[in-house]
């Protein structure tokens, strides 16, 4: 085994549905690695919200997070995030407040401002068309705080809304972003920051930089904690795990030109005619990415680690077969030094 990284790692999973499987079965998949990655011994296990791409199965986190909590007994669980303009505040705040109430001490809540959907998914989720205002993340994030803030033992009084079972039960709160909007939120408030490197490379430094400068303490926080989200495929040889990351370029490719569809297999990717402009666009997006074998992925992470300074690294892989997604987070913890649960 490598010698341990200083961090903690985490995993963050998205319920990839692969070309000629089902959600159900993507849903099944993501328990099961919750428990794979739990004997691990990785830190946390969070789910993403996204809507109407036939790709992604992880449409609602609260419930996933419930299924996953209940079939793993260390490892913590949140929300990777919830995107908080497509929900009641008060929803949010009773969901999570009963998933800390059934398992205390392990969930997170993870907030994010984007509604992780197209325009028109946005508006059937809010039940209206008219667009956000900058005004309205900052408002729902502090009802939902509210919310939390109340004391269990509070009379409800006429016009008062009392979140049940939220009050006494709260989770540690993260934002999360691809930008510095997010970022100095969260610095102001106090709060742990996770930042969406896997998707957004390029704002990555200035967002951490303003996060750490705004940063106030908190009772949630004393100091700055700031994670970075990345995308990982380690397999035996820096070929195979190329190979298969194929699967994510063309489907990052089917998602940015309109065709959002499901996971399509390493074959099928590798056989794909990339034209030159299609290249470019997997190629921008997987730059970011950290691809190889197990020497290669933690060289790859030392640099991101050292780059940022991040306390902690949450790694999503996107990956066709269960089998091979399973190994490459045992590859991973191996190259790591991760110590596995008993």
């Amino acid at each position: 085994m490598s010698d341990p990284v200083n961090i903690p790692l985490s995993v963050l999973d998205l319920a990839p549905v692969p070309t000629g499987s089902s959600s159900a079965q993507a849903l099944r998949d993501s328990v099961e690695l919750a428990r794979h990655v739990e004997g691990l011994g990785y830190h946390r296990y969070w789910v993403a919200e996204h809507h109407n791409m036939p790709g992604i199965a992880s449409s609602a986190p609260a419930v996933l997070i419930g299924q996953v909590a209940a079939a793993t007994s260390t490892i913590r669980v949140g929300s990777g995030g919830v995107m908080l303009p497509n929900h009641p505040p008060l929803v949010v705040a009773e969901q999570f407040g009963m998933l800390e109430a059934l398992h205390p001490g392990r969930i997170d809540l993870g907030i994010g401002r984007a509604p992780g959907t197209d325009g028109h998914t946005a508006a059937a989720l809010r039940r209206t068309a008219n667009p956000l205002s900058v005004e309205d993340f900052p408002r729902q994030l502090r009802e939902l705080i509210d919310y939390f803030a109340q004391h269990p033992d509070e009379p409800v009084g006429p016009g008062r809304i009392h979140a049940v079972p939220a009050a006494g039960n709260q989770p540690p709160l993260w934002l999360l972003g691809s930008s510095d909007y997010s970022a100095r939120a969260a610095g102001l408030l106090g709060l742990p920051f996770a930042f969406a490197y896997h998707f957004s490379a390029a704002g990555l430094l200035p967002a951490l930089e303003v996060y750490r400068e705004s940063f106030r303490p908190s009772d949630a926080l004393s100091e700055p904690y700031a994670m970075v989200a990345a995308g990982v495929v380690c397999a035996e040889t820096d070929e195979h795990a190329q190979w298969l990351a194929g699967s994510q370029g063309l489907a990052i490719l089917r998602l940015r030109t309109g065709r959002p569809g499901t996971l399509p297999s390493p074959d099928e990717a590798a056989a794909h005619p990339f034209t030159p402009l299609d290249r470019e666009v997997v190629d921008a997006f997987q730059a970011s990415h950290i691809v190889g074998s197990p020497d290669t992925v933690r060289a790859g992470l030392d640099r991101l680690i050292a780059r940022t300074g991040a306390d902690e690294v949450m790694v999503t892989s996107q990956i066709f077969d269960q089998g091979e997604r399973r190994r490459s987070y045992e590859l991973l913890a191996g190259a790591t030094g991760l110590r596995p649960r008993s």
